[in-house]
């Protein structure tokens, strides 16, 4: 990845804040709301020493790194705070708010990094499904969030692999193969009711947010209770 032309210094439009980090808007972001220190993000950087020697790539690597923003060094902290969802933003991060370890790089550093989103952040439609949610006789609701790429849909004896995230109706997360940072494969037939017959409503490439009442959830006592929302993407049909 080639640096940027202003690898070497902040230019004159950059934004400085209190602790010495300058950074740069490149790309306006579509959403509104800021991460927090205890949030997780999903997002693609490439840091940069002053010398235009790349040092680290989740672009180079094919794969966005998903973190908690307050794990970080200093500077990247505080600079993934500053971005909204969307945004792609340019740091200039000084030596006190960078690394500490002996081999680590050291100096200035520049990072170009895009905020593709947070994935413990729970949908404002959490609660309740909204008005347009579309509802099976058994009391599953669901929207689609992507449309799928093909009209193929597994059947209760598939093999399938998804991505997802779950939420109670309160916010809270409680599982994700999103920050896991790896998809689940299994039986369409060994899980829960409402993901049997809500996947089977999918085509691949599809995502779509499901509102999957507490009898067709889970049963056990350490299981998560009452209505849960999962957002799924069906990855593939085995």
């Amino acid at each position: 990845m080639p640096p940027p032309p202003d690898v070497a210094a902040p230019p004159a439009d950059a934004t400085k804040t209190a602790s010495g980090l300058a950074t740069k808007v490149i790309t306006p972001g579509s959403g509104k709301d800021h991460p927090t220190k205890d949030d997780l993000v999903t997002i693609h950087y490439t840091g940069w020493k002053t010398d235009g020697t790349m040092f680290d790539s989740s672009v180079a690597a094919g794969k966005p790194a998903i973190f908690p923003v307050g794990r970080v060094i200093a500077g990247f902290s505080e600079g993934i705070q500053l971005m909204v969802p969307g945004e792609k933003r340019r740091l200039w991060i000084p030596e006190p708010l960078a690394y500490k370890g002996a081999r680590e790089p050291k100096g200035m550093l520049v990072f170009d990094v895009e905020l593709i989103g947070m994935p413990n952040r729970a949908p404002a439609d959490v609660k309740a499904p909204p008005p347009d949610a579309k509802r099976t006789a058994s009391g599953l609701a669901y929207k689609v969030l992507t449309p799928g790429v093909n009209a193929r849909r597994p059947t209760a004896s598939s093999e399938v692999t998804v991505h997802y995230t779950g939420w109670t109706t309160d916010g809270k997360m409680f599982d994700s193969s999103v920050v896991r940072g790896e998809p689940m494969t299994f039986p369409l037939g060994n899980v829960i009711k409402g993901w049997t017959e809500g996947l089977q409503l999918m085509a691949v490439g599809e995502k779509t947010r499901f509102w999957i009442p507490q009898e067709l959830a889970y049963k056990g006592e350490s299981a998560p209770y009452g209505m849960l929302v999962f957002d799924v993407e069906l990855i593939k049909i085995e």
